[in-house]
């Protein structure tokens, strides 16, 4: 019976100084439990293990939420910068393409448009060959479509157009990888070949053309980088002999809006009209991207799930500590209600906390890892020098949401045998 007393004494100090700490008396009793000291040491123990736990698993879920979140970030803007976001043929030809661009520039949320030839050809120095992808444009309307005029590191996208050096029939601006791979720089001369020549005697021959540089460029992707130059439009439509443009490219005010605008340009112009939008064209490396992120996602969710069977351990074990407090709170007037959210809370406060910990952790280890640009990767893979770390709002909000309920679930089973425990059965023998 003295340990009856003592646990009543127990009881009646914490009703009594829930009154003076102003606390709800089940709020009070999970703090006291929580922070259980000397004999009571081994539950507050297992306590602080189940907060780290959630403390863990949310800082790896933001971490590498945010680390997809910022890849897929970079590469997306990367490409709408390098790209035109829409494409736009037609099956008669492009007669005209000032008209066309005109005609494309006044639909709604359109900002730029601008001619463009496409081909591929052999660029030959003293040092390598190699095949280039070309592009012919025209540098006045090219601003409006991509970012090359920032790209640009030497020389300059309207030197496309100016008079050439003796024994030179054009200019060329090559990308960065591309030109330090051929060893040129801005003012060296190469060779192009298309397979567009002229028939002799011999058969068909390619007609080889030497190009001064006059522009290096990088658009931040690698594949783009290392494989692609720019010609003026004339030259194109002689290098490739051809009489028109093949495509006019679209820049819109909303990248997310393109694949929408692209069909509005078919269905209000007839089916003479084939356009493609930049998601369209990368669609599977988003899908790819999209996918890996869940699976990321799902596969650290786990450690927030162990961290939530870590808390249904702990009460278990705390219920089994306490069964004589659990009785004599029943005993003393408090209902199964109470009970059950003695022990709710005590799951909660471990949930919040561990959650608000975790997720202030992941968040400034996200910001750091980004800002200083630590973990390096290889640009000719991933595209981007460096993993750049992104905490999407959205994402963040869902991680603490989902760790908070998961916490809360946990809390269920333990608090309902705790509030079903028969004081008769658990004093029989006090």
């Amino acid at each position: 019976m003295a340990f009856v007393a003592k646990d009543v004494a127990v009881c009646q100090d914490a009703a009594e100084s829930t009154d003076v700490m102003d606390l709800p008396f089940e709020l009070h009793v999970a703090l006291r439990y929580l922070l259980a000291k000397r004999k009571q040491a081994f539950i507050s123990v297992i306590s602080f293990i189940s907060t780290l736990g959630v403390t863990v698993g949310v800082m790896a879920l933001v971490i590498a939420l945010a680390l997809m979140t910022g890849l897929q970030g970079e590469i997306r803007d990367r490409i709408v910068g390098a790209n035109p976001h829409i494409y736009v043929w037609k099956t008669s030809g492009i007669q005209d393409y000032r008209a066309e661009s005109d005609t494309l520039r006044r639909f709604p949320h359109v900002t730029g448009a601008a001619p463009a030839i496409l081909g591929k050809a052999l660029v030959a120095t003293a040092r390598l060959d190699d095949f280039v992808n070309l592009t012919g444009i025209d540098p006045a309307l090219e601003a409006g479509v991509t970012d090359l005029h920032a790209a640009m590191q030497q020389g300059s996208v309207e030197a496309l157009n100016l008079p050439n050096a003796a024994g030179a029939v054009g200019g060329v601006l090559l990308g960065k990888d591309l030109a330090s791979k051929l060893g040129v720089a801005v003012g060296d001369s190469v060779t192009l070949m298309t397979l567009h020549g002229t028939l002799s005697p011999m058969g068909f021959l390619p007609v080889p053309r030497t190009l001064r540089v006059v522009g290096i460029f990088s658009l931040g992707l690698y594949e783009l980088d290392s494989t692609t130059g720019f010609v003026s439009l004339d030259l194109a439509k002689r290098m490739f002999d051809k009489e028109h443009v093949d495509l006019i490219q679209l820049r819109v005010d909303d990248v997310y809006a393109a694949p929408r605008i692209a069909g509005a340009i078919s269905s209000r112009l007839g089916d003479q009209y084939l356009t493609e939008d930049w998601s369209e064209m990368n669609r599977s490396l988003f899908s790819a991207l999209w996918l890996e992120k869940m699976a990321i996602s799902l596969t650290i969710g786990l450690i927030v799930m162990v961290a939530a069977l870590n808390i249904v351990a702990s009460l278990i074990l705390l219920v089994m500590e306490k069964h004589r407090d659990i009785a004599i709170l029943k005993t003393m007037g408090a209902s199964a209600r109470s009970i059950t959210a003695v022990f709710m809370m005590q799951g909660l406060i471990i949930g919040v906390v561990g959650t608000t910990v975790g997720a202030a952790a992941g968040y400034g280890l996200s910001s750091v890892l980004d800002r200083y640009k630590v973990i390096r990767v290889p640009v000719d893979i991933y595209q981007v020098s460096h993993v750049p770390f992104h905490v999407d709002p959205r994402d963040f909000a869902m991680v603490i949401a989902a760790a908070v309920a998961v916490c809360f679930v946990a809390t269920i089973y333990p608090s309902r045998q705790a509030a079903r425990l028969d004081p008769a059965q658990a004093l029989r023998y006090e």
